[in-house]
């Protein structure tokens, strides 16, 4: 098997899986480090071949999301299909390939005054990770999914087929692919002249409909909350962008119209755009409308004995909590099943997207469908 991959990706892209090599908390049995969509449909036809278990491998930040399957054979690692090319700014369209950083793809468009509007949580993302997930952070609050923003994607079916997919309605279907995504067409805008954030201290879940209201009439780019543990309140947070004079002014009005407490500051919050929960915890992913977002809130309390860590976009109702990982399966459960049975009147949906493996493997986990 290893002398295989060596002949697909070259002596120094293909390996024994090594300690750091696990998913699901299982070290799976080899790396391969394909460079080009070629070589990617060479080594998917020899795991084919030879009835291999597959996974796909970016930063590896949100491996360990989902149910954990059954043991990897081989990691496929995209850290070789990075790059990008077509740039064409006046249209406002890149390709890039899927296995660049999102870090690095921003450096690079903002080199021309432009920038793909996702802000991924996970800060080591690749364009393909998020993708494979449709991993958004508090711009979805204005400019929607990251996959409102591709136009086409090429990918390697698991059969080894290289094909390109660009939707009935010019978007790709993402979470119809089961496959390596190699590449991505994407929209791309401006990249902002000025950024103004407005804070002000949130006692209680319950001001958030009187502060949201008024911030989401100044078309904000996003609305985000921060609950931290022990329920010694939290912190709002809106977002403002675009060219200078207007980003202040939106700003200052909104600080006018909260009173005060209210703050205006060009430098993000230190909790912005990043998750509250780590690999040791377990992260539930909550979403209701807006107006709904604090009796859900409560009923988290209430389900889980006491005040529970709570991040994400106060805008859109969409936020992430977090459970301790020592939190027995049966009690994950309960309060799962609490949640949702106050959820159901409101169209709301409670799923648990991440937890240590050995928990994972024993409730139930966020399907790939979840993740869209």
């Amino acid at each position: 098997m290893l002398s295989a991959l060596v002949d697909i990706c070259g002596p120094d892209y293909a390996r024994v899986a090594r300690s750091i090599d696990t998913v699901g908390g299982r070290r799976v049995g080899h790396v391969a480090v394909p460079a080009t969509p070629p070589a990617v449909a060479d080594t998917l036809r020899l795991a084919a071949e030879r009835g291999l278990r597959s996974r796909t491998r970016g930063s590896g930040s949100k491996l360990g999301w989902g149910k954990p399957g059954d043991p990897v054979d081989l990691l496929i690692d995209t850290g070789r299909l990075n790059g990008l090319w077509n740039h064409d700014v006046g249209r406002g369209t890149v390709e890039v390939a899927t296995g660049t950083p999102v870090r690095a793809l921003q450096a690079a468009l903002a080199l021309q005054g432009q920038r793909l509007p996702v802000d991924p949580p996970s800060r080591t993302a690749t364009v393909g990770g998020v993708l494979a997930v449709n991993e958004s952070g508090p711009l979805r609050h204005r400019s929607g999914p990251p996959a409102a923003w591709v136009t086409s994607v090429a990918y390697v079916d698991r059969d080894g087929r290289i094909a390109e997919s660009d939707g009935e309605d010019g978007r790709p279907g993402l979470a119809e692919i089961d496959g390596v995504i190699t590449a991505a067409a994407l929209r791309l805008e401006p990249l902002p002249q000025a950024r103004r954030w407005v804070g002000i201290t949130l006692p209680t879940p319950l001001q958030l409909g009187e502060l949201t209201g008024p911030a989401g009439e100044l078309e904000p780019s996003a609305i985000e909350v921060d609950l931290p543990a022990g329920g010694r309140g939290g912190t709002l947070a809106v977002l403002f962008e675009g060219l200078e004079a207007s980003a202040v002014e939106r700003a200052e009005r909104l600080a006018l119209v909260w009173g005060a407490g209210a703050v205006v500051t060009p430098i993000a919050p230190p909790w912005w755009g990043t998750y509250p929960f780590g690999r040791d915890d377990v992260a539930l992913r909550l979403a209701v409308s807006a107006a709904d977002l604090p009796a859900m809130l409560y009923a988290l309390g209430d389900a889980a004995g006491g005040p529970v860590p709570v991040r994400g976009s106060a805008g859109l109702g969409s936020v992430h909590a977090v459970l301790p990982g020592r939190v027995e399966p049966a009690r994950v459960t309960t309060i799962i099943d609490s949640l949702r049975h106050v959820l159901l009147a409101r169209g709301g949906r409670a799923v648990v997207v991440s937890a240590p493996p050995e928990l994972a493997r024993e409730i139930e986990m966020a399907g790939r469908l979840d993740f869209f």
